[in-house]
């Protein structure tokens, strides 16, 4: 029997053809999307950066350039309100305060300046109507002139305005969090970073967060220090329906709180651009919702460029941390990362 060489060598050609096809399939990295987008926008985010994806408790992907890796600290800015509000949450758990409890129950002198009716769910929704910061200032908010967060406290209560009542328009500012965190000081006996750390970071495995500051007060809405792990280990918490590693730092229903828009429909006297049209919860935005108004995703971006969310539909959660300040923050860039994310995960 002849062997025609040249028919051979044509399924030779083919076979190779497919060798090489697949071969380039399998080489391709997993998430190699978000690489490209970061480097595209590397002008805008700088080189270092951090990207991680977790799922069911698990690692999928970790991006890390060179000089700062997911265990480098760094600031986290309006970020810090989520953190903040898990805190109070877990005193509602212990029963030692409620959502609803008046802000004077706790600091008399709210009532001897006519904000007797403000709530702690009016702070951590941005709703308690005392005058905030303006808005181009935000970003100046964690230099403090303060000592302490009951001598900055005083201050919103002695010399701010009510410019509206509590509970009839939204205004994003670091006024209505710290105070919340000024009344967990109070029924603690603790400053608000101790028990921040007592209650949350050391539980949660969040080794390298921090509310201390060197310089004045320091802050619960701006000023907590992280990592990409420990937000991701946080996140894990809230993913998890308030259980970390087998134990439980929040409860199931204070989880779903805070991720239920509080006063939906308000005016909006001041907002983050970033986060234009999304309905607040308690210390994180509702990014998506669904036809019934429930959250889909939710997140907490901070001015400096930190965004960590969570997709509650796909049950996964991201966090991208960038080492230093991006002045030139785009939402487009985080959308463009979570469209490359979202199609890896099935």
């Amino acid at each position: 029997m002849s062997v025609n060489p040249v028919m051979n060598c044509r399924k030779c050609s083919v076979i190779l053809f497919f060798l090489l096809f697949f071969q380039s399939l399998a080489a391709q990295k997993p998430f190699s999307g978000v690489e490209a987008i970061l480097k595209q926008y590397q002008k805008s985010m700088g080189k270092e950066v951090v990207v991680m994806v977790n799922k069911d408790g698990k690692n999928l992907y970790t991006y890390q350039s060179p000089a700062f890796n997911a265990r480098m600290q760094a600031p986290i800015e309006n970020t810090s309100k989520w953190l903040t509000a898990a805190v109070v949450m877990i005193f509602v758990d212990e029963g030692k305060i409620k959502l609803d409890d008046p802000v004077s129950k706790y600091i008399p002198l709210f009532s001897n300046y006519f904000k007797g009716y403000i709530t702690i769910r009016h702070c951590l929704s941005h709703t308690s109507g005392i005058e905030a910061e303006a808005a181009g200032v935000l970003r100046l908010a964690q230099k403090s002139k303060f000592a302490n967060l009951e001598e900055e406290v005083k201050n919103y209560v002695m010399k701010r305005e009510i410019v509206n009542n509590p509970g009839e328009a939204f205004h994003y500012s670091q006024v209505g969090p710290n105070i919340a965190a000024r009344v967990i000081e109070i029924v603690s006996r603790k400053t608000f970073d101790r028990v921040a750390l007592e209650k949350l970071f050391r539980p949660a495995g969040m080794r390298g967060t921090t509310f201390y500051s060197e310089s004045g007060a320091f802050n619960p809405s701006y000023g907590a220090k992280s990592t990409a792990q420990d937000l991701m280990n946080f996140m894990t918490l809230i993913l998890n329906k308030g259980m970390f590693n087998g134990k439980r730092i929040l409860s199931e229903a204070s989880v779903a709180e805070m991720q239920k828009a509080q006063f939906p429909g308000l005016p909006v006297k001041s907002t983050l651009n970033i986060c234009t049209g999304m309905p607040y919860g308690l210390g994180n935005w509702l990014q998506e919702t669904d036809a019934a108004g429930n959250a889909t995703v939710v997140g907490a971006p901070g001015l400096n460029g930190t965004w960590p969310w969570i997709d509650l539909k796909k049950g996964y959660a991201v966090v991208v941390f960038p080492e230093k300040d991006v002045p030139d923050m785009k939402r487009t860039i985080y959308d463009a990362i979570r469209t490359e994310i979202d199609a890896e995960i099935k």
